[in-house]
């Protein structure tokens, strides 16, 4: 029996590059009985001869598949009735902006498969691109930093460095880094800015990425204590780099003085807890804001806050590389992602509004909300391997059974929010989202 799969042209962002089965996939594909259909696309980053070349039906619909895969977001005009799609749906907390989307798959009696939602049986992710998102949100804070301090009239090593998605591959852009690395520890950084240093909310795979990129300059990790007193002690050099993560006791304290920080209390209770964040950034020449947040979490950096950090001089604070990039969330000022080629904005925390480019007043923000698709091939073959085999069995499932009769990887069926249009029992708790 030959089984079929389609592969969507991604439509919601004009630099949108990425697909989520690589030709290198189709091709194993093709021999577990799978036959791939790829929807023509003139920017995606795979050519549609690699998919020829890899066993792919090159088409201008998918109209013949009954499972189809993408990354981001599908037009409700897309779906049709009773198919299966795989992508990432941005609905599990809510959204409100994808809630037509998610009641016209409803109304259609769809299949949906989050792939936020594979993870193991320990919650841990399996298949994401968060890595690619760091990596990439470090290389544009760099090249930011750069930018920024030109405008400023500050010489600096970071001034020739480009957006990712101006390099050919993200072995181009490391290159370029290990050589700014070696200017830094033979000639030194500008004292304007000395001691230099970066944080990193969060520890998992943005945060990773984002410290990949960073390590390739001559890095030494201090604590969050010793980053509070690193410039008064004056023991510090303009040849090296301060990176320091932030973990979630450096972020949030219990509002009760009484009580200590507990990790497993403050995930089941963050209304007891209050942001102790704020004493760090004027201590920091580049924030990169990596963590899971969401809104019953304290916010790191609000408004308010931002506006008494202006009230003097301008502060140390240069850059903040918000890769998490949550509509008016850990970052309060930040309330829309920004576009691949329009990535930046200086937000005025006196008149409180952006203005997009490198120049003015207050805080530069790089905020792109689809920071992989700057490294798209990458990032890409990364996804692709890690989803590869959960492929023939959503390709060959039987979704007209009952969902528990469902014959798909554990991971899979912890990740299927829709069966035949109605919640499955995990996420019934979205229907409130929909009144």
């Amino acid at each position: 029996m030959s089984y079929k799969i389609g592969i969507r042209h991604e439509d919601k962002y004009l630099m949108e590059r990425r697909v989520a089965i690589p030709p290198v996939d189709v091709k194993k594909l093709t021999e577990h009985g799978i036959q791939v259909y790829v929807e023509n696309s003139p920017k995606r980053v795979f050519t549609e001869n690699e998919f020829r070349d890899a066993g792919a039906i090159i088409t201008d619909s998918l109209t013949e598949c009954p499972v189809i895969f993408g990354v981001k977001e599908m037009p409700n005009t897309f779906f049709e009735e009773g198919k299966t799609y795989v992508f990432f749906s941005h609905v599990i907390k809510g959204q409100p902006y994808n809630m037509p989307m998610l009641r016209q798959m409803m109304a259609k009696k769809c299949n949906l498969i989050d792939y936020e939602k594979i993870a193991d049986d320990k919650g841990r992710r399996l298949i994401f691109f968060g890595r690619f998102a760091g990596l990439a949100g470090m290389i544009n804070s760099f090249w930011s930093l750069g930018q920024r301090l030109k405008e400023q009239g500050i010489a600096n090593p970071f001034y020739n460095l480009r957006q990712a998605q101006k390099y050919h591959s993200l072995a181009e852009v490391e290159k370029e880094l290990i050589e700014i690395g070696e200017f830094i520890m033979n000639i030194g950084l500008p004292d304007e800015f000395a001691p230099f240093t970066i944080g990193f909310t969060g520890y998992g795979n943005v945060s990773r990425g984002a410290q990949h990129i960073a390590d390739l300059l001559p890095t030494l990790e201090i604590s969050p204590e010793k980053l509070l007193v690193l410039k008064e002690s004056g023991n510090y050099s303009n040849k090296v780099v301060y990176k320091i993560v932030f973990k979630e006791e450096d972020l949030s304290e219990p509002i009760d003085p009484t009580q200590k920080f507990e990790l497993q209390d403050y995930y089941k209770h963050p209304e007891k807890y209050k942001n102790q964040f704020e004493k760090f950034p004027p201590h920091l020449t580049i924030l990169m804001n990596c963590m899971y947040w969401d809104l019953k979490y304290p916010r790191i950096l609000t408004k308010d806050y931002i506006a008494d950090l202006y009230k003097n001089d301008e502060p140390k604070l240069k850059v903040i590389g918000d890769v998490t990039c949550d509509p008016d969330g850990s970052v309060e000022f930040m309330h829309k992602g920004t576009k691949i080629e329009d990535p930046v904005f200086v937000y005025d925390p006196e008149l409180r509004k952006p203005t997009m480019g490198f120049k003015g007043h207050g805080i530069l923000v790089m905020a792109v909300d689809i920071l992989p698709s700057e490294l798209p091939r990458e990032s890409s073959l990364g996804f692709g391997e890690a989803l590869f085999e959960f492929v023939p069995a959503i390709a060959k499932a039987d979704y007209s059974k009952p969902f528990e009769s469902i014959e798909l990887p554990a991971e899979i069926k912890r990740a299927m929010i829709l069966h035949n249009g109605e919640f499955t029992p995990d996420f019934k708790y979205i229907a409130e989202f929909l009144k």
